[in-house]
């Protein structure tokens, strides 16, 4: 990757050099070597999940490995990949660049946030081998059955606490590092977009985190020492859990898209060779989407019990939702119009990644009504639309920066051919794996159940071809992008003629990113060069 890659002032030599260093671009890499070994741990758990349901009946597991397997694979792609993947990896790396600053506010902070991380991915997975296995409660972690499961609800529930301070950490980091490192003349409204929604993202991890971290405080306690805050059988309430659950984990959806619409905004106009539509526009909406999210947790408990009123409030408040996230849809496309649109794997990826975001954004309205969601709430059309937003969504987006930014990243550019069918094959195995569970769900399959009726079957085998198809498209996708570090051609300082900061300094960026702090004179999209 680039021999001296970002030489170390302390002298230290190694794996030290590397796991000690304060320096944002290393911490950058060291999250994305972890988001991608806990998405690897991730994908198998899912291949095996896809495996069990492939027929009626066993397959390979029984019913309790099968709970725990669905739990394990949540909790993973959820807390240790969808979550961190963007911000933590290419936030991390291309923050301070984009801005103009040397480093982020608090480098040790930046570092300690990496270590909690990895100590609680390994809290998570350590559960498979202690006495009483893994959790079988599904991610949510519901009481009542999870105070009274023997499996290790307990680590899990420590490992989610640690990894949520790690997150806020990142959140506080970010936001005073935008706040106060700034490069000179780079006011509000000349910050990249991908910086915006950073911003955005940090404020939401900072104010909606430490209620996770308090419930999960709470069930720790209640497992410890059955202080009975939401034991019913003890006067507790299950229901405040649910809320205090989705109050964090309604928002923590936007903690994994918001990045996700932050990359797709760089690169549009940058493949469009235009100006991005609507700058202000697509900022605000970003803005109102993070404040907007606080505020629609109910919709996850429709049919949990709330009054009347509740519901339709919360119906009407999702629906608002979705029209900032169409403005940005909207934005984008209004870009590519007439603009010079150059077809390269970045922009290929983004394509999959709006139309699959799309199809999860618009299933979403059907899970807003009422009416609808008391039918579907519980079922397959959950997991498929849950899928299409997250996976199809932050997961695809997150390719789409590998993509984007690797070759910045590392001084060295990958083979588009193999990466634009790696892309293809992902977008149709994604699409054969997760549009029958939509079928499925209408039909009435529910969710995380072992085994189903003969009826279920087709829909059931085609998903799980689907599930092999797309990790087919992983391993071309990885192998080609872990090829290019060795064998990848010199990718220069500006392969893509992208138009913000970080593509005017060399190709692995310097320890430092800049000779000198540049001067801002134009908007993040302007053809015109600032001063370095």
């Amino acid at each position: 990757m680039g021999t001296d890659f970002y030489m170390n002032t302390e002298g230290r030599k190694g794996v030290l050099s590397w796991i000690l260093s304060t320096d944002h671009k290393r911490i950058g890499l060291l999250y994305l070597y972890a988001v991608l070994g806990f998405f690897l741990i991730g994908v198998i758990i899912g291949l095996l999940m896809r495996l069990e349901l492939m027929a009626p009946g066993r397959t390979i597991v029984n019913a309790r490995a099968y709970d725990s397997l669905f739990t394990l694979h949540g909790i993973i792609m959820i807390f240790f990949f969808i979550i961190p993947g963007v911000p933590s990896s290419l936030g991390n790396f291309f923050l301070p660049l984009q801005i103009g600053a040397r480093d982020v506010a608090f480098p040790r902070l930046n570092l300690l946030s990496w270590w909690l991380y990895v100590i609680a991915g390994l809290t998570a997975i350590s559960t498979i081998f202690l006495p009483g296995g893994p959790p079988d409660t599904g991610w949510t972690l519901y009481p009542p059955y999870s105070i009274k499961t023997p499996t290790n609800v307990s680590g899990t529930a420590l490992a989610a606490f640690i990894v949520g301070f790690s997150s806020i950490l990142t959140g506080l980091n970010f936001i005073t590092t935008i706040h106060r490192l700034r490069a000179p003349g780079m006011t509000w409204f000349r910050m990249p977009l991908f910086t915006w929604t950073l911003y955005s993202t940090a404020w939401v991890q900072v104010l909606a985190t430490p209620v996770l971290a308090i419930t999960l405080l709470l069930l720790i306690l209640e497992r410890a020492f059955g202080t009975g805050f939401f034991d019913p059988a003890k006067g507790g309430d299950p229901l405040m859990f649910e809320h205090l659950f989705w109050i964090y984990s309604h928002p923590a959806v936007y903690v994994m898209i918001l990045p996700a619409m932050g990359i797709i905004s760089e690169i549009v106009p940058t493949f469009s060779r235009k100006t991005v539509f609507g700058y202000k526009a697509i900022v605000f909406s970003g803005l109102s989407i993070a404040t907007l999210g606080y505020v629609v947790w109910g919709h996850h408990m429709f049919t949990s019990g709330m009054s009347d009123v509740s519901s339709m409030v919360f119906s009407f408040i999702t629906f608002a939702v979705a029209v900032p996230s169409g403005i940005k849809v909207f934005n984008w496309i209004a870009t590519m119009y007439k603009g010079s649109v150059e077809i390269k794997p970045p922009l290929l990826y983004a394509f999959a990644f709006i139309f699959l975001f799309s199809i999860g954004g618009l299933t979403g309205l059907v899970n807003s009504a009422v009416a609808t969601n008391v039918h579907i709430h519980g079922t397959f059309f959950i997991v498929a639309h849950f899928h299409y937003t997250m996976f199809g969504g932050a997961g695809f987006a997150f390719f789409t920066g590998l993509h984007y930014r690797l070759p910045k990243m590392t001084g060295r550019m990958y083979n588009f051919r193999a990466s634009t069918v790696a892309c293809i094959v992902l977008f149709i195995g994604f699409n054969i794996l997760y549009f029958p569970m939509f079928l499925l769900g209408w039909q009435g399959m529910p969710r995380r159940y072992y085994d189903y009726p003969p009826e279920f079957h087709g829909n059931n085998f085609i998903s799980t071809i689907g599930s092999w198809i797309l990790a087919a498209g992983l391993l071309i996708m990885f192998i080609n992008l872990a090829r290019s570090l060795f064998k990848g051609e010199k990718a220069g300082n500006n392969p893509w003629d992208g138009t913000t900061l970080e593509w005017q300094v060399s190709s692995p960026p310097p320890q430092e990113n800049f000779e000198k702090i540049p001067h801002i004179t134009r908007g993040p999209y302007s053809r015109e060069k600032n001063i370095l």
